[in-house]
């Protein structure tokens, strides 16, 4: 245990505190373990490092404050204080202290667990079990299995600590252990109840069929239940006409998760159709826009060629009043201008069934020539 020895002066006004002093007694002379001075704390023996401390907040307190004492720390402690006084001279006073230190036996131990789940965890969490008591060091510690049919218990650890690495199904069971010290006799902690679950449940998938029985109430005509237990177990009922959806609480997805995907689904469909329309209809605009153009160069290039075929070939009287209107004439000439005429406009008739209805009057007055 740990122990406060104390040693308490009145301060008075013009004496101020030089040193302060303690001492505990070695066999006939006494032997200075702490002292204090205007340097600071000094510890003078090194088995009193790391716990032994003087507080010096609060004036005139200089008592020792000793950690985790041992048998051989009983004796007597003086606390020796020295002061200036205000004509210059020092004044020394001390106190004489009787340290005991007294054996104490074992108390009963207590069984705690490190996590949250309590005694009853997964199998394969990592997880220890502390057996815990209070009295004079050393204690030590054993822990003991219960067996069935009144069969004595096995030990299974010496330690204060029984660690699981993991924890197994077959680790399940009544648990105690004892503790001990160099006085009083063995102590017994309660029975503890360890369980460790199996956490890889099976599928289980249930349907029912739903049957057709003649109503004898007023109730819906269609009336069928489906009950399913996928992973996520949550279920879904269709009553009737309805169509009500109830997720039980704590075991899915919850009824506006599953609206949400639905709404998500839905608004990826539109935009892919909306894409496709609009890639389609920049499409067929493209297609239109070059048949315009190629029916222009077409009718272009029918009039160049009918204009050549009229100013060259067979001579006329009159060339200049020629023109790719309907101009018929017995001459021989004449024949083969129209035949060249005819296989021009058919094949520019045969570019046309793309054209919009805009451009159907020039093949009509083409075909008037033929």
């Amino acid at each position: 245990g740990d122990v406060n020895i104390p040693c308490i002066y009145g301060p008075l006004q013009g004496y101020t505190q030089v040193l302060v002093k303690w001492l505990v007694q070695r066999g006939l002379d006494p032997v200075t373990i702490f002292l204090h001075d205007s340097s600071g704390d000094h510890i003078q023996q090194a088995k009193y490092r790391g716990r032994l401390q003087v507080n010096h907040e609060v004036p005139g307190d200089v008592s020792l404050q000793l950690n985790t004492l041992e048998m051989d720390d009983r004796s007597h402690y003086t606390c020796e204080v020295t002061w200036q006084t205000p004509n210059g001279n020092q004044v020394v006073r001390d106190k004489i202290i009787e340290l005991r230190v007294q054996k104490l036996s074992v108390s009963k131990p207590t069984v705690t667990t490190g996590s949250g789940y309590g005694f009853t965890v997964p199998q394969g969490m990592r997880i220890s079990l502390q057996c815990q008591a209070w009295g004079s060091p050393p204690i030590s510690y054993v822990w003991y299995k219960e067996q069935t049919n009144n069969q004595e218990p096995i030990k299974v650890a010496v330690l204060s600590t029984l660690l699981f690495k993991p924890a197994m199904v077959a680790d399940s069971g009544s648990y105690f252990c004892t503790a001990k010290g160099r006085v009083g006799s063995e102590q017994r902690s309660n029975v503890v109840q360890f369980v460790v679950k199996d956490s890889s449940n099976p599928l289980k998938t249930k349907t029912e069929i739903p049957t057709t029985e003649a109503p004898t109430t007023m109730q819906s005509p269609l009336e069928a239940i489906s009950t399913v237990n996928p992973i996520w177990n949550w279920t879904t009922e269709v009553d009737g006409y309805l169509g009500k959806t109830s997720a039980e609480p704590g075991k899915g997805l919850p009824v506006f998760s599953i609206i949400l995907i639905i709404s998500l689904c839905c608004m990826v469909v539109f935009i892919m159709a909306y894409v496709m329309l609009c890639r389609k209809t920049s499409q067929q605009e493209h297609v239109y826009e070059v048949a315009r153009a190629h029916a222009r160069e077409a009718n272009n290039s029918g009039e160049t060629w009918r204009v050549g075929i009229f100013t060259s070939g067979c001579s006329s009287e009159e060339p200049s009043s020629q023109s790719p209107g309907n101009d018929y004439s017995e001459d021989p000439c004449l024949g083969q201008e129209y035949q060249t005429i005819t296989q021009i406009n058919s094949d520019y008739a045969r570019l046309l069934h793309t054209v919009p209805p805009d451009y159907e009057l020039l093949a009509t007055k083409d075909k008037g020539v033929c």
